[in-house]
């Protein structure tokens, strides 16, 4: 294999594929990116074995060819080469080197046989469509923060996807829950989307794929199986194992009596909250609210640093309650909403409270209480 490719093009498809690559492998060839060079296209491939991803970008290529090379070394290489260097990628001296030269640079990278680098076996799609990126963004923007990290509930460790109905309308809804908080969102459903399996797509793929689409503007193709699922886009394909697990019954945990409703400001309600709890050292940064016709109060205290209120003007007028929440819970949810008000639906002190967007019916959350 040899070849000269642009160091941006290079950068932009090595960035794509080396951050799969776990830091600490077992597995020599897992830290390895497998460069295949034909037709005027070099692709990059990257896997942990659960993900899968190969960037294709054009080079000159003078020898056709395959090797495997260290991916974050390589990677780190090729970002310190200054900008606009041609890089030349030679491997055909046949000796499981890697010779990379750009100006009066010149680098030897130890290699491992292509034959040793594992292929994810695609199986057969049974649905596929596309969406834009921008709405897959959202989807994934508005839900990850309550992904649960608690590995023994293994099948609560990504986004739940799946077709279902609102208001008799079709809807693609991502659902993601760690048993404290729960958010719920959705976009109109693709075609081709109707029927497909609900799916649950791990944590590191969703956190790999959204730096992936980051600044891409057009569709992406989406294709899965009960097993797996693939997303194409921009010269690349990403393809992932889903969690092979039941997602519980999430609309057993959406509250249907709760009739006290109180709106406010989104941006004075959060800023607010910042500040009471800036008193508390504890972990959870517990915060008290006390709802009253027209006032709601915020309290926050800490054995060791004293006690801190504000006050905030709202439409609320139910009786009186106090309820107490994690205030980073409520954080993370506040800047979900896009719009000036944000709503709670509340029963009483102990039940779950629905947060949600006044304008916004497409995204939902629900928050546990808790004892402060």
């Amino acid at each position: 294999m040899k070849l000269t490719i642009e160091r941006s093009a290079l950068l932009k498809s090595l960035g794509h594929v080396q951050s799969v690559v776990e830091r600490r492998n077992t597995i020599p060839i897992l830290s390895n990116v497998k460069l295949s060079a034909r037709d005027g296209r070099l692709d990059l491939n990257a896997t942990d074995m659960d993900l899968d991803i190969v960037a294709g970008v054009e080079a000159d290529i003078s020898e056709p060819g395959s090797t495997t090379a260290p991916a974050h070394t390589l990677f780190e290489i090729v970002r310190k080469l200054p900008e606009g260097a041609q890089v030349e990628l030679d491997a055909s001296g046949g000796d499981d080197q890697l010779v990379l030269r750009a100006g009066r640079s010149r680098f030897v990278l130890t290699c491992l046989p292509t034959e040793d680098f594992p292929v994810m076996s695609g199986g057969e799609a049974t649905h596929s469509f596309t969406i834009a990126a921008g709405e897959l963004c959202a989807l994934i923007d508005r839900t990850k923060f309550a992904i649960s990290t608690e590995e023994t509930r293994y099948y609560l460790n990504g986004i739940y996807l799946h077709a279902t109905e609102r208001d008799d309308t079709l809807v693609l809804r991502a659902v993601a829950t760690d048993g404290h908080r729960l958010a719920s969102v959705e976009a109109p459903l693709p075609s081709g989307a109707a029927g497909m399996p609900g799916v649950i797509v791990p944590r590191k793929t969703v956190t790999e794929l959204r730096k992936l689409i980051e600044d891409y503007a057009d569709e992406v193709d989406v294709a899965l199986s009960e097993s797996k699922i693939r997303f194409t886009f921009d010269g690349a394909v990403m393809t992932s194992k889903l969690i092979d697990g039941t997602f519980p019954d999430y609309q057993r945990v959406i509250p249907e009596g709760n009739d006290k409703i109180m709106d406010i400001n989104c941006r004075d309600f959060a800023n607010a909250v910042d500040r009471v709890t800036a008193i508390s050292s504890e972990k959870s940064r517990a915060i008290k609210l006390k709802l009253t016709p027209g006032v709601l109060l915020l309290a926050a205290s800490s054995a060791e640093h004293g006690s801190a209120t504000e006050e905030l003007e709202n439409d609320y007028s139910g009786s009186e309650i106090e309820i107490g929440f994690n205030s980073r819970y409520l954080l993370d949810i506040a800047q979900q909403i896009e719009g000036d008000v944000i709503r709670f639906v509340l029963a009483d002190s102990t039940s779950p409270t629905i947060v949600r967007e006044v304008e916004d019916a497409s995204a939902l959350y629900v928050l546990m209480p808790m004892r402060v």
